[in-house]
């Protein structure tokens, strides 16, 4: 018997009748494509372990929906809305329409919505995605998927160059004489934090700065006014955060403790959102233009979709740079 508390995917069904996730989902969607023997035993396993499909009737004629799913791990974060309506807006130009999930940071939240939506769009967009690779090539068994800042293997990519950034950041500090540079680390479950992490840690030791890391943290102001507190116990000239968020809540925090940015600590965010221009001080910040990378995950999202036969998985990798602000100044003098 079927356990109540989890939910029967297609995966499910799939694996008890010996068919791929793919035949699975168009025995539903598109019956008309699956021959009868087939979807009958497929139908029988569904019904037997429960599971009941969330496509429409109106799917079933086998034509292109023109519906593109665009996942986000948190709307409230503005560098992932850039990204979003910059893929939005040049999807509209192609004909295709913007199915928006909105995931809250959650690997189980983000699953279950792509699940319920799958048999309704041509193609899914995960952004930031805190879901495992190994499910994330298990939707891709289902429908074409494009990954924006995340690589995984197999699945084509939208990317940063973080090293080039990072390494901009790191000599930035350099140049103002600091030794000692501390990260707010973001999420665990988030690889860009893996990999801002090891590009750190690599420009650090080539240019003789000490580097600690503390986190994770949630990449939001009170995330920032948490690693406030440890800063102020462990003190470093420099401070890197994982997002602009983070690194504005901690600011703020600092300074409301009485310390001066750049003149006791200097800040430096990443992603360049609205708010980075709106501080006291402006805060220096690392980014890659967030409307490129959504423009970027269209059209090869688009033409995967146009091309599927000639179609391999590949990376595309955006220019990273640091935006020079007030939040940074030479390393303190001690009293």
């Amino acid at each position: 018997m079927t356990d109540a508390k989890k939910r029967v995917t297609i995966y499910d069904v799939a694996k008890v009748a010996g068919v791929a996730p793919s035949t699975v989902s168009r025995a539903f969607s598109r019956p008309g494509r699956v021959n009868a023997e087939t979807s009958r035993r497929i139908y029988e396993v569904a019904e037997g372990l429960g599971y009941r499909s969330q496509s429409p009737a109106r799917l079933d004629t086998g034509k292109v929906s023109k519906i593109l799913a665009f996942v986000v791990s948190d709307i409230n974060n503005p560098f992932l809305t850039h990204i979003m309506r910059g893929f939005q807006q040049e999807a509209s130009q192609q004909g295709y329409t913007t199915l928006l999930i909105d995931s809250q940071e959650s690997d189980s939240a983000e699953r279950s919505s792509i699940e319920k939506i799958i048999h309704l769009v041509d193609g899914v967009v995960l952004t930031s995605s805190r879901m495992s690779d190994s499910t994330i090539s298990q939707i891709m068994k289902v429908k074409p998927v494009i990954a924006i800042n995340r690589e995984v293997r197999g699945v084509p990519s939208i990317l940063p160059d973080t090293d080039r950034g990072v390494r901009q950041a790191v000599e930035l500090i350099a140049s103002h004489h600091h030794k000692r540079l501390l990260y707010l680390a973001g999420p665990e479950s988030s690889w860009a934090d893996g990999v801002r992490w090891r590009a750190l840690a690599e420009s650090c030791d080539e240019l003789d700065i000490t580097l600690k890391r503390i986190g994770p943290y949630p990449p939001s102001l009170m995330g920032g006014i948490t690693a406030s507190r440890v800063w102020i116990r462990q003190q470093s000239s420099a401070v890197m955060a994982y997002n602009d968020l983070l690194a504005i809540g901690f600011m703020k925090a600092v300074q409301n403790a009485g310390f001066n940015v750049p003149g006791d600590v200097s800040v430096i965010g990443m992603d360049n959102t609205i708010t980075t221009a709106l501080t006291t001080p402006t805060l220096t910040t690392v980014a890659t233009p967030p409307n490129m990378l959504g423009v970027r995950a269209a059209r090869t999202l688009i033409y995967q979709l146009q091309n599927r036969s000639k179609q391999q998985p590949k990376t595309v990798t955006v220019p990273m740079n640091v935006f020079l602000r007030e939040s940074v100044g030479p390393v303190p003098t001690p009293a």
